[in-house]
């Protein structure tokens, strides 16, 4: 939903302004969802349609809650001199061939925009310069983290639609895939230099790390890993993303504490990882 919050502070003033500012990324992403549905439906695929549609009824959920807000404190909302560029951001999904979409590829593209809308928020809490302004920011930033959960599991859903359909490859292991996150890694440090060099060696020595804690002492059984799509370890972006949800999956199914903690810290590396590899 966003640019790069690194290129210079976003202070927040007031909260008229950032209750202005949610308002306005949240209008963002419903106009962002629209014009998808549109196009699905010009391209007669009313599967994705219905997906984006799903998407355009879920912001405008949010949208309804930060208005409520906004009348609850008495306030009226105000354009931004300095808006974020860009709000929402549908990674190309408005020009590629429809045939090469799917509702995997569609709430993968849902979940990165809420992941960052979650970023900036934080960002914002950190450089707040007022309790209230911080401790609102820091209520958007829960809200986000909690949409992103939502769409994660949809995101699983299609991928398990995906994976019935045929369209999958063999059995992964979550201590190979880590292996060949490493070498993805290694290889873009070898194109870079200066803190970005140090940033990917680092990311890659923590995956060796995992992956050999993951040999030493494996996970339980995770359904994810059962089969993985067709080239998905070939891309760094693509593995992170999948390495990911197999975290995530295993911090919500593990009952032992030690275990679900260890998935949790891991899906924190990824997080961390997921940001070096798309800057």
């Amino acid at each position: 939903m966003m640019g790069d919050i690194r290129r210079e502070p976003w202070m927040i003033g007031s909260m008229n302004e950032l209750l202005s500012l949610a308002r306005s990324m949240e209008q963002d992403a419903i106009v962002g969802y629209i014009a998808l549905a549109e196009r699905m439906h010009d391209e007669n695929r009313p599967d994705l349609e219905r997906v984006f549609e799903a998407l355009i009824e879920e912001e405008r959920g949010h949208l309804g809650n930060v208005n409520k807000w906004l009348t609850e404190a008495d306030l009226v909302s105000t354009p931004l001199s300095r808006p974020p560029d860009p709000l929402f951001d549908d990674e190309g999904t408005a020009l590629v061939a429809p045939e090469l979409l799917t509702s995997y590829r569609a709430f993968s593209m849902a979940v990165r925009n809420e992941e960052r809308a979650f970023v900036f928020w934080s960002y914002v809490s950190a450089h707040a310069p007022s309790d209230e302004i911080r401790h609102a920011a820091e209520r958007m930033a829960k809200d986000e983290l909690e949409h992103v959960a939502t769409l994660r599991r949809e995101r699983r859903k299609a991928f398990h639609d995906l994976r019935r359909s045929g369209a999958m490859a063999a059995r992964g292991d979550i201590a190979q895939l880590e292996l060949r996150l490493a070498n993805h890694l290694e290889e873009r440090a070898g194109r870079s230099k200066g803190a970005q060099y140090d940033r990917l060696q680092a990311l890659a020595q923590s995956a060796r790390a995992r992956s050999l804690a993951a040999k030493e002492r494996s996970f339980g059984p995770l359904p994810t890993l059962d089969a993985i799509p067709e080239g998905m370890a070939d891309n760094p972006l693509s593995l992170c993303e999948f390495l990911l949800d197999c975290y995530l999956d295993l911090g919500e199914r593990e009952t032992d504490e030690d275990t679900r903690l260890r998935a949790q810290g891991c899906a924190g590396d990824l997080i961390a990882c997921l940001h070096a590899v798309r800057a």
